[in-house]
């Protein structure tokens, strides 16, 4: 069983002096048997420092690392069980491919038959049969980067670990080594572990996602439940692209209707609420709240009612079968559409617009959570 488990994980860098840094806030975090797990976030969340931990690079502050049953705390990174590919390839330019995968066997004297028919295992999965005898400098990005992987594949370690591992690469060779390491999980049928700043990658690579800010977990779970039912404000900000659009403002009672009015002195829109969002706006009352709607869930209307708004356009972009249109409403507050290409738009262009309520959320102004 090659489940990892993080207990309370803390890493404080330089704690008791006036310049110590808790990358890592005391997370809780089981990673399943067999399963790829992606940790996203911004620069500086702590990700990378969580990954180090767990392979032995970076010395735990507090809390309990088990991968199975064993605290891993202090075992050496070569006993821990796992295999880890980074950012830079870190090839050993003399080296032909052969040699460099075959490396760390050698230094565990690995009988040389074994060697040979691990890396040439690993060299089938990946395509690099017919490369063995080139050396690093004679390939290309994406196939170095297969090599590093095969590296790890040939000690056949309990827990494979990414360190963002396709950010060297270019947009088109990313997307390939995307779909080969996710049919590498699918292969191996074993537990990986991916950090990555790109929430394309941690949607199309992860059976679950951990989203991180400032040294603490946000959520955890699936890619389609982070992007239908985000727990708070940033998860929803962060996992999309365009990402989400918020509006300040609060609910207000008015006729027997409950709206979401938009903050502002300036002709701000009110929106009647109904379903979900009208359930989540009796629970707020009066306070005030942000309004959430992804921009694939606007759609141009052809009248102006009380579940639409005007807005007028400030920049469209034609992607083809969709426009981007990048929007201020009368109040002044700028939001993006992502609109069906059915129609020309114009700079100035004022239009009116229905928000899918269904695919919307209120979230709380002061503790930015879901209502």
């Amino acid at each position: 069983m090659a489940t990892v488990t993080l207990s309370k994980l803390d890493k404080t860098y330089s704690p008791g002096k006036k310049d110590s840094f808790r990358a890592v806030k005391g997370i809780d975090l089981e990673i399943r048997d067999k399963e790829f797990m992606v940790f996203v976030g911004p620069s500086g969340c702590g990700k990378s420092t969580t990954l180090r931990m767990i392979a032995g690079l970076e010395e735990i502050t507090g809390g309990i690392l088990k991968i199975g049953e064993q605290i891993m705390n202090d075992v050496e990174p070569k006993n821990r069980g796992i295999a880890m590919v980074f950012q830079n390839y870190a090839l050993y330019p003399h080296m032909t491919l052969f040699d460099n995968m075959a490396f760390g066997l050698k230094l565990n004297k690995t009988p040389r038959d074994e060697i040979k028919r691990r890396v040439d295992e690993a060299a089938d999965i990946l395509g690099l049969t017919s490369m063995l005898d080139r050396k690093p400098k004679a390939l290309s990005g994406g196939q170095r980067q297969r090599v590093a992987v095969g590296r790890a594949i040939v000690r056949k370690p309990d827990v494979f670990l990414f360190d963002e591992p396709l950010s060297n690469l270019d947009a088109k060779m990313r997307v390939q080594m995307r779909t080969e390491i996710s049919r590498l999980h699918a292969r191996l049928d074993a537990t990986m572990i991916y950090v990555t700043h790109d929430q394309v990658e941690a949607m199309t690579m992860g059976d679950r996602i951990c989203v991180m800010k400032d040294g603490n977990i946000m959520q955890v779970d699936e890619p389609l439940q982070l992007y239908n039912n985000p727990k708070n404000m940033f998860v929803a900000g962060f996992i999309g692209s365009p990402p989400m659009n918020f509006f300040d403002g609060k609910c207000v009672e008015a006729n027997g209707t409950t709206y979401f009015e938009e903050a502002g002195e300036t002709e701000p829109f009110r929106l009647a609420l109904k379903g979900q969002l009208l359930s989540a706006a009796q629970k707020q009352g009066t306070k005030s709240a942000v309004f959430g709607v992804r921009p694939e869930h606007i759609t141009v209307s052809d009248t102006i009612g009380e579940d639409s708004i005007a807005a007028i356009i400030d920049v469209s972009e034609p992607m083809g079968a969709e426009t981007y249109l990048y929007l201020n409403t009368l109040a002044g507050h700028s939001f993006i559409a992502k609109v069906e290409a059915e129609h020309a738009f114009k700079i100035g262009q004022t239009v009116h617009l229905k928000f899918n309520q269904e695919r919307a959320a209120l979230f709380d102004r002061e503790s930015e959570n879901l209502i």
